[in-house]
């Protein structure tokens, strides 16, 4: 028998619908609130690997993923004419069986996991949040924004970089940090014939990409240096991004043309932050961005996400106490993400700083081997 038996998630995005799936799936019943009244997320893509398929396994949900997405094998880095130099081995990361990468649009994955949650009837709530919690000895005593309450055996906050849920358990302390770097992306059309990642270097402190998304879109990447921390105009983002492209040849100059609409071009500055260990106090929980927010050069943000919840959902179903599964999971966690969170910000880092010449395919490798192992 299970040491919890009804669980709220505190947000609707990849962390907090995953958390509520596979703890339905262990039997335990789930509730989401979603901050946002608006359950959408914009429409640019991810890349992922095989840990993230076999976590999405886990949920039932890795084939729909795959039919959603392009899976594809080669990586191929050229210079900044767009010459091919030379082509990344594929790595294989949880699983043989499925391709070293999958490129997947955001909202294909967000419709995937909202309709495992409606299949499940997991009750969802938009445009509610938590507004007061009391911890008593068997449960958490929850007050809801929209004046209900609730009571539960555990509470997970899913509630992304900015979480409030975090500021509620552990105070300012902890806080995402600007990285230096900004990432910009794009979806266009994809030519029949573009099957593999590609990505131009050249341009000191930056990285450009293609990466195929499904059968009919590719999406246009760079992540560059944006010293100080800039905000831009809305109607200048397709602007910007040409202006980031110039220089480029080979396909990346044909494709640069297409970029005309600001309003589908997606900036983000680059955010990271590892909580220390636990993510936990008392009967309440971090998991996903809440608690480490890490950067896109590994592609390993909503693989951590997705096997948070796998993980957390395995050890409330078998733990004889809350406390001794919250300390299980993080045993199972912290330093694994901690390797890709740690990686991934020494790859920015190698970018903007090339004379500390990082050795990229030694730090994939390393952080791979790790993530190669069971979650």
């Amino acid at each position: 028998m299970t040491v919890v038996k009804n669980v709220l998630v505190v947000g609707g995005g990849i962390g907090g619908l995953s958390a509520a799936v596979a703890l339905k799936q262990k039997g335990i019943d789930a509730e989401i609130v979603e901050l946002n009244e608006r359950w959408q997320v914009y429409h640019v893509g991810i890349i992922v690997q095989g840990n993230f398929l076999v976590a999405m396994d886990a949920l039932g949900v890795a084939d729909k993923s795959i039919e959603a997405g392009f899976p594809y094998e080669g990586i191929h880095h050229c210079d900044i004419d767009g010459n091919r130099r030379y082509s990344q081995p594929p790595i294989k990361v949880g699983s043989a069986k499925y391709a070293a990468n999958l490129g997947l649009t955001r909202p294909a994955l967000h419709k995937i996991l909202t309709d495992a949650v409606r299949t499940q009837n997991i009750p969802v709530r938009l445009g509610v949040t938590v507004k007061d919690m009391v911890e008593g000895p068997d449960g958490v005593a929850v007050t809801f924004t929209d004046g209900t309450s609730g009571r539960y055996d555990l509470v997970i906050g899913a509630d992304g970089v900015k979480s409030q849920m975090r500021r509620r358990l552990f105070g300012e302390d902890y806080k995402p940090a600007f990285t230096g770097q900004g990432v910009w992306r794009y979806n266009i059309p994809r030519p029949a014939d573009f099957v593999d990642m590609e990505l131009f270097r050249g341009k000191p402190g930056a990285t450009a990409g293609l990466v195929p998304l499904d059968e009919n879109s590719m999406y246009i990447f760079y992540v560059a240096g944006e010293p100080g921390n800039p905000r831009f105009q809305p109607e200048t983002l397709a602007d910007e991004l040409r202006n980031r492209l110039e220089g480029y040849g080979g396909l990346m100059a044909k494709v640069r043309e297409q970029i005309i609409d600001p309003a589908l071009v997606v900036y983000r500055p680059l955010e990271t932050l590892l909580m220390p260990d636990p993510w936990y106090r008392g009967r309440a929980i971090l998991i996903g961005d809440a608690a480490h927010s890490t950067t896109p050069h590994m592609g390993q943000g909503a693989a951590l996400a997705v096997e948070d919840s796998v993980v957390l959902a395995d050890e409330l179903s078998k733990a004889s106490s809350v406390e001794s599964a919250l300390a299980a999971f993080m045993r199972r966690r912290f330093d694994r993400v901690k390797t890709v969170v740690d990686n991934s910000i020494l790859l920015g880092e190698g970018e903007m700083n090339p004379e500390m010449k990082v050795n990229v395919p030694e730090v994939y490798g390393r952080a791979f081997a790790v993530l190669a192992q069971p979650a």
